[in-house]
């Protein structure tokens, strides 16, 4: 009989086990869950590396309350699947408690306000660490992060004050008000995501596969049109076949053309592509050092 691990085995097993380093270590952590692959994957996991009992810590989500329907109606249906706990953190009551204000001009974005809610939300519920999906490969400001990433007192994250990672030994120690987030998939790749999701069986929102969808082309991304995303000047509507990639706030969350309408051939576009999952958000365009000074203040 062979024992040898896959390659997916052990990506499996390095994240369970920094599942259960954040519940040993730390009092009060949460898992961030966003609905999109990752977290799907990151929750699937965690359930994994507990069972029989149940995840031992609430998830999280960050609603901006512009995301997809289909995220939320997957979300519901799926903490109901794995028996989790779930917390809502909702972008509109800070804007209501006048902690954060509202994008300017038509179809404003709230991707960047979810810092403001995310803060408020672990200093409410007092979370002590934060479990988050992003991998390294992802973007180049989450490749500079450790599994266990320091964030001090109001939240915010300094890459030159890393701690290091030696032998799998991770540090949790942290000052009253201090709090980590801790990145269990971060050796992970989209490729890697989408063949554990294939062999588990884990269900996912039909946003991921190929459907047909009214869109605008707008700075070289395609948009979602709806409720939160109107037309602009001269802008055109189009009935496109297209797939998202990512899943997030539907006005910077750009789609692939795309008729990969199951797993197998999502996998198959993967892996022929050349431009990362995150090329298409247009929150990530604004600067080129967009997602790193949104980490600095608090983001994911």
């Amino acid at each position: 009989m062979d024992y040898r691990l896959t390659h997916l085995d052990q990506l499996e097993a390095e994240a369970i086990y920094v599942i259960r380093e954040v519940a040993a270590q730390f009092e009060n952590p949460c898992l961030l869950f966003s609905g999109g692959k990752d977290s799907i994957t990151m929750a699937w996991i965690a359930r994994k590396a507990f069972y029989p009992a149940r995840i031992p810590f609430p998830l999280m989500h960050v609603d901006t309350g512009h995301n997809f329907e289909e995220t939320i109606t997957f979300r519901d249906n799926f903490i109901k699947q794995i028996d989790a706990k779930l917390i809502v953190a909702h972008v509109q009551d800070s804007i209501n408690e006048g902690k954060a204000m509202e994008e300017k001009g038509p179809n404003p974005s709230r991707n960047r306000l979810q810092t403001i809610t995310l803060l408020d939300a672990i200093e409410a519920h007092k979370f002590d660490a934060c479990l988050g999906g992003a991998r390294r490969d992802e973007e180049k400001a989450r490749a500079k992060e450790r599994f266990f990433s320091h964030r001090d007192e109001f939240g915010q994250w300094e890459p030159k004050n890393q701690r290091p990672e030696l032998w799998d030994l991770y540090n949790g120690f942290k000052h009253p008000g201090e709090n980590f987030r801790v990145f269990p998939l971060s050796n992970f790749t989209e490729m890697d995501i989408w063949m554990y999701l294939q062999r588990e069986n884990v269900p996912l929102p039909n946003l991921y596969f190929s459907h047909k969808r009214k869109m605008v082309r707008r700075d070289g991304v395609l948009l979602a049109l709806g409720e939160h995303n109107q037309l602009v000047g001269d802008e055109q509507a189009e009935e496109l076949q297209i797939r998202f990639r990512t899943i997030g706030d539907l006005t910077c969350t750009g789609a692939v053309m795309s008729d990969a309408d199951d797993i197998d051939k999502v996998i198959q576009e993967v892996a022929s592509t050349h431009i990362t999952e995150r090329g298409g958000r247009a929150d990530d365009k604004r600067s080129e050092t967009a997602m790193e000074d949104r980490k600095k203040e608090g983001y994911f």
